[in-house]
């Protein structure tokens, strides 16, 4: 793991790809890439071409096809010499942990109520790292708010930062459980 924190603290941004984007993500200064669509087919040419050109490949496994969602997928990305796997599954962060894979589960905060199961969930799975989705929520906020449909943001909101970013990117209002933003 600590090969792991030192290269993303050295060059922090990580390619998260599919398709044809993989050659680019090769040829980038990134020494960690994501791929979120690889399959039974193309997984160990993938990854022969990541070592070759020094990177490190962590396959999203719930999004790859073909490849058992279970311990024997696991360890056939293992045998391939696959540097790690991605998945939301506390059961397939598990088995990857076993086989020595490097593992990074993914999370999707919609609530404080999802927020407050990660830590559960962390603990039952004891991933290498986590990834928290959606990490720009404002941008989506903005996205949708100029459609002809009105957007209330809500979730997670607790701060009058938080109210006044949301309005800001275009949310027609906000919804919140925290009673000290009821008054704002």
């Amino acid at each position: 793991m600590t090969d792991f924190l030192r290269i993303l603290e050295s060059n922090p941004i990580v390619p998260a790809i599919k398709g044809d984007k993989f050659l680019r993500a090769l040829e980038s200064p990134c020494e960690v890439i994501f791929l979120l669509n690889g399959n039974i087919l193309t997984i160990e040419e993938h990854i022969k071409l990541a070592h070759m050109k020094g990177k490190k490949l962590l396959v999203h496994i719930d999004l790859a096809d073909g490849i058992g969602k279970d311990d024997a997928g696991i360890k056939f990305l293992s045998s391939l010499g696959c540097d790690g796997i991605i998945s939301t599954r506390a059961q397939i962060i598990k088995y990857a942990k076993r086989e020595g894979m490097f593992t990074v589960q993914r999370f999707f905060t919609l609530d404080s109520q999802g927020l407050d199961s990660i830590y559960d969930v962390m603990s039952s799975s004891d991933p290498s790292m986590i990834e928290i989705m959606p990490g720009v929520i404002t941008k989506t906020i903005n996205k949708f708010a100029k459609s002809s449909v009105p957007v209330i943001a809500g979730g997670l909101i607790e701060t009058k930062e938080e109210v006044t970013a949301a309005l800001a990117s275009g949310a027609i209002a906000v919804s919140t459980g925290k009673e000290e933003l009821w008054y704002l």
